[in-house]
């Protein structure tokens, strides 16, 4: 049940942010305080998105870096841009942001305050106390990598996935494996 309730949750956000509309509109100084995400593969690296929101031109704007990990499995290498690319921003239970590879690439870092990054302007109009909400960054747990040759266990072949988490690309982020 509990299984069926999330997909049916994600079916429908991806639904919202596919109806998102953006458009380009220039760069930003990351703030102090950022909103982080990303998250790891089950192999080694992992991937980090940093962004603010932000009021252009009365419009809801998302400005921010994206980074993957300098040290990765083979495997994962070139990968990292579709992985962000399925990600979403959402603000207040409203996707802002669909697709991130509007982002700037950037070198992994412990923190992405300073940061200049590209930002992309909403259809949403700009309101009262979204100066204080909390963005959220949803990007989909999925395969990256898929070896079919062999017989390695019930799914026929070797897999590496990503797994949402967290900041990931910095050697000193968090990983699960630690």
């Amino acid at each position: 049940m509990r299984r069926a309730v999330l997909s049916t949750s994600l079916a429908v956000m991806s639904f919202v942010a596919a109806c998102t509309v953006t458009q380009p509109a220039g760069t930003h100084v990351l703030s102090e305080a950022p909103v982080t995400g990303g998250g790891t593969f089950s192999s080694p690296g992992g991937i980090s998105v940093a962004l603010d929101i932000v009021n252009i031109g009365g419009k809801t704007g998302v400005c921010g870096v994206w980074a993957e990990s300098e040290s990765q499995s083979v495997m994962t290498r070139g990968r990292a841009r579709d992985v962000v690319a399925t990600g979403a921003v959402v603000l207040d239970g409203e996707a802002v942001a669909n697709g991130l590879t509007f982002l700037r690439k950037v070198a992994p870092a412990p923190d992405y305050a300073g940061q200049t990054g590209n930002c992309v302007v909403s259809e949403r109009d700009w309101r009262p106390g979204d100066d204080r909400r909390r963005a959220t960054i949803v990007i989909p747990r999925q395969v990256v990598y898929r070896d079919i040759d062999g017989d390695w266990g019930a799914t026929g072949g070797f897999v590496v996935w990503f797994r949402p988490g967290g900041p990931g690309a910095h050697p000193a982020d968090p990983k699960p494996w630690d």
